[in-house]
């Protein structure tokens, strides 16, 4: 019989997968399927090649421990941060530079050009910096009054 499946750390802080087998998979990581859009909707336990092990289909299945691990894993992994507010755009034309504030403070960025700014779903859009950096903002139309007509000139 074969015994259900458990996630780790090693001694070197890497995540460990032990699958029903017993077989030790060392450096794995998590993937969200739909990080932006549905974050619990479903993670992926991913070996060093990008093969899938394991397969968790809702966050609410996952044990408090293993989900514990997952989290921090994913803290590491899916830094993006969340665009508040833009307070100035050195001009209407690409490339420019934006001045923006964030969940985690405030930060300048370099746009490219337009096509760096992608809708995802609905009002939520992935503005991709010169350095490729992400940012994300929710909802567009949540926005303050300068921030939309800022980014309007570039939609």
């Amino acid at each position: 019989m074969n015994k259900p499946h458990q996630l780790e750390r090693d001694s070197l802080g890497r995540l460990v997968f032990v699958d029903s087998h017993g077989t030790r998979h060392i450096g794995v990581h998590p993937v969200r399927a739909f990080p932006i859009t549905a974050p619990g909707a479903g993670i992926g336990i991913m070996d060093q090649s990008g093969k899938e092990l394991f397969w968790y289909p809702d966050v609410a299945v996952i044990t408090k421990a293993e989900l514990g691990l997952i989290e921090e894993e994913l803290a590491a992994r899916e830094f993006m941060p969340v665009i508040e507010k833009i307070t100035h755009v050195s001009t209407f034309a690409t490339p420019s530079i934006w001045d923006i504030e964030t969940d985690r403070g405030p930060i300048r960025i370099r746009l490219k050009g337009e096509e760096d700014i992608r809708r995802i779903a609905g009002n939520t859009l992935l503005i991709a910096d010169s350095n490729g950096m992400q940012f994300l903002i929710k909802d567009a139309t949540q926005l303050d009054k300068v921030s939309k007509k800022l980014l309007d000139r570039f939609r």
